[in-house]
């Protein structure tokens, strides 16, 4: 905690008082281009990978980088891409999947998810990315065959996305493009 409250206290110092006009007019609004959908691997760093700052990107982040399918459930992730959609008008929803996923590898062995039960139930969401599973790429290694699973996750994810009600209305009008991508983090494809 120490660090993390020096590292504000630096911010605060040493940052805000030169970037005071810019915090001011994003405390009144915000108006983010891009929406930004990503796996919550602390390895993602967004405006570090993008070069975005403060006001850049609306993120949304989860396990998986997943996007559930629209229906009862209410969770964040669809109420984020609604908001961002309908109210903020965003022109770009991004997904954004990455190399050496957890919850991917996850997906793949399931067994080490017998004592998390939410994560489990959570991964259920990206059962439609074994049927989009990219072809093996041999440059993959011996992480070829979660590499393919990632890729295909970001296919199903991208699917989902462009299902969700917001989303598919707003492609309707030519409102908004969607794309997606799986970054590399230096390891795996």
């Amino acid at each position: 905690m120490d660090r993390l409250t020096e590292g504000h206290k630096r911010f605060l110092t040493e940052v805000f008082p030169g970037r005071r006009h810019q915090f001011r007019l994003l405390a009144e609004s915000q108006a983010p281009e891009w929406l930004f959908i990503t796996c919550s691997d602390s390895r993602i760093v967004p405006d570090l990978i993008l070069g975005t700052g403060p006001g850049d990107l609306f993120i949304t982040r989860n396990a998986g980088n997943v996007v559930p399918l629209t229906g009862a459930d209410v969770d964040g992730v669809t109420a984020t891409i609604e908001y961002a959609v309908e109210v903020l008008k965003v022109k770009h929803a991004i997904l954004c999947g990455h190399s050496d996923c957890g919850a991917m590898k996850a997906a793949l062995d399931r067994k080490n998810l017998q004592n998390l039960p939410k994560a489990s139930r959570w991964l259920h969401h990206i059962e439609a990315a074994f049927s989009h599973r990219q072809p093996v790429n041999p440059a993959d290694g011996e992480h070829a065959e979660l590499a393919a699973l990632i890729r295909g996750n970001v296919v199903a994810q991208l699917l989902n996305l462009k299902a969700q009600p917001a989303v598919a209305r707003a492609l309707a009008h030519g409102e908004i493009s969607v794309h997606a991508q799986s970054a590399n983090m230096g390891g795996i494809h």
